[in-house]
Order: C-alpha cells, then structure tokens, then sequence
C-alpha cells in the first residue's frame, strides 16, 4: 500500500483542477477496495455553496448539491461535531436522526452509497472539509477494509485537503466578484471553445450543472451573456500575466 500511497501523493503534486484531483483519488480508493469517495468542502456560513469533489455518480451529486442536502445530511451534522473519523451506514448508531435525515439515506442507497468511513478536518477555527469513503459492500466487509487501511486512509484525506485549499481555494475573482472554483473552471473551458456538453464530458458532471455554473457565474459577473463573461476572464488574466 505504500506505493499506493506514493502514486497518489505524485498525481496530488501534480493536479491543479479538480478533475486531476478527482482522478487521483478514484485510483487511490480502488486500490483499497473502495467504491467512491467524496471531499466536500463545509462553509462556516450556511448560506454559502458547497463545493465538492467526488467519484459518486453524477445524478446522486447534482441532486444532492441542487437541494443543499449538506445542510440535513446526518454524516455532515456529524463531521461538524466532531474531530474523529467515524463509520456511518444502516445499523450504525448515531447517522440517523430525523425522517427527513433518514430519507437522505434512502436516496443514498439507491445510488450504491450504503455505508461510509467520514473524516473530518479541522482548522485552528472548526471544521472546514470532510472526505469521505464509500460502499456498496456488505458491513462486515467494508469494515474489514477500513480496520486494515484506516492510518493511510486518514492521510490520503489530509493530503486531499492540504493540495485542494492551497490550489484551488484561492478565492478567484472576475471583474472584481468572487467565482468558485467550478465556476472558474467551466468559464476556462468555454474561452477554450468548449460546448456546454463537451465541459460536462471532460469533468464528469451534467451538462445542466454546466448550464447551471455559467448562469451563476453570470449573474456574478453582470452580465448578460457567456460570450461577455469569457472576455471579462480573459482580459483579467492578461492584466495579471
């Protein structure tokens, strides 16, 4: 597992968007047998978007994120309250709370999510992030697979967290409002000449999520048209180069 660890630590230097990220953890969680995974960023304002980076199927993220399910997710309540990494899944104790809570996990099931081994991350001021690993697997099975490979799991999280912050959450700005890092990417492969279904292609969301970005990115920006966000980019990064 070590060379695992050290490939996956190789392609986290060299990632800079979070596709590469994306790709760099798949690998490394199928190596431990491990379904998918996802690294959701947790704002301390709750009006705030989430942003997430995650192996889980397109439908169940775009779906999850558009009803801001991490605001009731019991596993993200969770990592909110506490440091220590912690199992969740049907029949574990304390993942499930109200029905409204319990109904995510049904949802979650339907899309193979079924049990899970979330670690929470910390800075000087509370928790920030929580990258989680998932399953589809039997309990008995996927907690073997934890019990043997939780130190290297916790940090390969750590990693993520360390490289995704530095590289991507630099608060980008365009004509002078902040843009997410999704956001900034889509804008980045629209000045390239990519079509709305092409960028959805390249990062593994829905062309909607697309859509979605560029209006929000828009709207941001003031203006009326994508054609108008791009050269506002544009000309941004040329005053800076």
């Amino acid at each position: 597992m070590q060379r695992v660890f050290q490939r996956f630590v190789e392609r986290l230097n060299d990632s800079c968007e979070p596709a590469a990220f994306r790709q760099a953890m798949a690998e490394a969680s199928a190596a431990f047998d491990l379904r998918c995974f996802a690294y959701l960023r947790m704002p301390r304002d709750s009006r705030a978007p989430a942003a997430l980076i995650s192996s889980y199927p397109h439908q169940w993220t775009d779906h999850y994120l558009a009803r801001h399910y991490e605001r009731i997710d019991p596993v993200i309540k969770q990592a909110h309250s506490t440091s220590e990494p912690f199992e969740w899944g049907e029949n574990v104790a304390g993942t499930r709370g109200s029905p409204l809570e319990g109904a995510v996990f049904a949802e979650a099931r339907a899309f193979g999510i079924n049990c899970g081994f979330t670690i929470p991350i910390q800075d000087n001021r509370g928790p920030v992030a929580a990258v989680t690993f998932a399953s589809d697997v039997r309990r008995p099975d996927f907690e073997r697979v934890i019990g043997l490979n939780r130190r290297a799991l916790q940090l390969m999280a750590i990693s993520l967290h360390a490289h995704v912050r530095r590289k991507l959450w630099q608060e980008p700005r365009a004509n002078g409002v902040k843009l997410s890092p999704r956001e900034l990417e889509c804008l980045h492969w629209a000045a390239q000449g990519k079509s709305a279904w092409d960028i959805a292609t390249i990062l593994g969301i829905s062309e909607r999520t697309v859509v979605f970005h560029f209006e929000n990115a828009k709207h941001k920006m003031n203006v009326r048209t994508l054609r108008q966000a791009i050269a506002i980019l544009c000309e941004e990064y040329r005053g800076k180069s």
